[in-house]
């Protein structure tokens, strides 16, 4: 085998690899001795068909059987005595005429083209300073906690008043309800002793405030109009109108902060919910510490290196976010900042971003490898069962796509390894603790969540979007980051789930019951 190199440009490398036809006619003659004792042919006894026969019959389809092994074997024999790391995967063309190799006229030669990584040395961790924000839990978060629990759990009764009590804004409306399209009763538009909550924003735009006033046994007509992104779309956009009957109002009672109020959530008392409370903001702000902390890590990291990146990772990285981008473009969801911007400002822009990822993946990942950090199986095992727990039910199917998908596991190895490589180097960096209100623990939350990042080529500081932090999450694996990195405000809601879940405030605050399938077209969004 020879080995010539045909380019070296930056990290960019071609190099031309020469089998001769002597080497490939030896190897072929091998490869039928190695076969022929298996061959049977009708004519001939088992394992006695001659050579040449073998050869004349099978010669052409083994030979392309040995090409196909030796493509990947010399190649990978290549990288390692050149001592390369490819940064993608080397892209293959063959060059020699195909039937004079496989007829044993003509050399074997093919190409192999490839980006290898950058050759660089990674800053010191111990020589690192960030600083970590740190908040304590006060009572007054746990106080309007307790309060945005106590409304939220609050028991509704009968509205005083009798027939003469009128609904009003936080009343709970009982009603009948057969929805219409041009005088035609529509399915999915009807229900009974449906819970309409004024003010709750559960069902469509103007359907709960044309029930103000209304009293028990009163009929009335509510005209809407189904929003144009109304999810069931031969209603989206359509005015309807909905006959309703008023059975019954009720009214929330005082909200009571005590004993009883713990115990309807599930605990002994009142001092066992605030300690419930205190524990799980105590947990909050240590998972918000821990992004700003790492976020200022990572733009450390970012300033401190500067080399050539591999063009190919760095388009793949851009590709993935611009499809995010285009996305929000289509769908009218771009933040206003942005909306006056040309498609190649936004473009550059990303690409800034898409760079950062890339250098930064190969910065924690360069520190990785040469710490012998890893992903252990017993780890990836455990997220990959976390995952599994989310689809109640399809556990066992969530852990088969895991065992089939190759790159579904490197997506999931990705963030865990990040995650350890991040954990070493604050451990031996320099980290100081400045104590920060709950309010500047949180600051630019909203803002930060709308968009992976902003430019930050001029201060070489992470875009001040909450994505910053994530968008250098998986990028450790020198991977495009596949999982939740869209550009567009959408990102904001995955980006938030976990803390979604643990927030009183995320449910509705009153307690009308959820309509059925068959009423759900009068809600906002069936």
């Amino acid at each position: 085998m020879n080995v010539i190199e045909k380019a070296s440009e930056g990290l960019s490398r071609t190099y031309e690899i020469v089998i001769p036809a002597d080497d490939l006619q030896a190897r072929l003659s091998a490869k039928i001795e190695e076969i022929r004792p298996e061959v049977r042919l009708k004519g001939f006894r088992p394992g006695k068909v001659p050579t040449s026969h073998i050869r004349k019959m099978f010669g052409e389809s083994i030979m392309g059987d040995l090409l196909n092994e030796l493509v990947p074997e010399t190649t990978q024999k290549t990288l390692d005595e050149k001592k390369l790391r490819p940064a993608s995967q080397p892209d293959i063309s063959v060059t020699s005429e195909a039937k004079d190799v496989l007829g044993g006229k003509a050399d074997f030669v093919f190409e192999i083209a490839l980006e290898i990584m950058p050759d660089f040395e990674p800053a010191d961790p111990a020589k690192l300073s960030v600083t970590r924000p740190v908040a304590v839990v006060e009572d007054a978060e746990v106080n309007e906690a307790l309060e945005r629990l106590a409304n939220e759990s609050r028991e509704f009764a009968a509205k005083k008043g009798g027939k003469n009590a009128k609904a009003e804004d936080g009343d709970v409306v009982v009603v009948d309800f057969v929805g219409k399209l041009d005088g035609e009763v529509f399915e999915g538009g009807s229900a009974e002793d449906a819970r309409v909550a004024i003010g709750d924003g559960a069902f469509i735009p103007g359907f709960e405030e044309q029930l103000l006033g209304a009293k028990v046994g009163e009929e009335r007509e509510l005209n809407v109009t189904f929003p144009e992104t109304y999810q069931a779309e031969q209603l989206a956009g359509k005015a309807a109108v909905f006959e309703v009957t008023v059975k019954g109002l009720e009214s929330p009672q005082d909200a009571k902060v005590d004993d009883e109020l713990a115990k309807r959530l599930g605990l002994e008392n009142l001092d066992s919910l605030k300690e419930a409370l205190s524990k799980r903001f105590e947990g909050e702000h240590a998972q918000q510490s821990r992004m700003k902390v790492k976020r200022d890590l990572l733009d450390k990291l970012d300033a401190e290196h500067k080399f050539d990146l591999p063009p190919k990772m760095v388009e793949a990285e851009f590709e993935n976010i611009w499809r995010e981008v285009a996305s929000a473009i289509e769908q009218d969801q771009l933040e206003d900042e942005d909306k006056s911007k040309s498609e190649d400002e936004l473009k550059s822009e990303y690409r800034d971003i898409a760079e950062r990822r890339v250098r930064l993946g190969l910065v924690l990942a360069e520190i990785g490898r040469r710490n012998n950090i890893d992903v252990t199986q017993e780890e990836l095992s455990r997220a990959i069962n976390q995952e599994a727990v989310k689809y109640p039910g399809q556990e066992r199917q969530v852990v088969e796509f895991y065992q089939k998908n190759p790159n579904a596991v490197a997506q999931m190895r990705a963030p865990i390894y990040e995650e350890k490589v991040v954990d070493y180097i604050l451990e031996l960096a320099d980290v100081s603790e400045t104590k920060v209100s709950k309010d500047a623990l949180y600051a630019d939350e909203d803002e930060a969540s709308a968009k992976p990042a902003k430019k930050a080529a001029a201060k070489k500081k992470a875009p001040a979007k909450k994505a910053a932090a994530k968008t250098d999450e998986a990028a450790a694996e020198k991977k495009p980051a596949a999982k939740k990195k869209a550009p567009a405000k959408k990102a904001a809601a995955k980006k938030d789930d976990a803390a979604a879940e643990k927030k009183p405030a995320a449910k509705k605050k009153a307690p009308a019951k959820k309509a059925p399938a068959k009423k759900a077209a009068a809600k906002k969004d069936a």
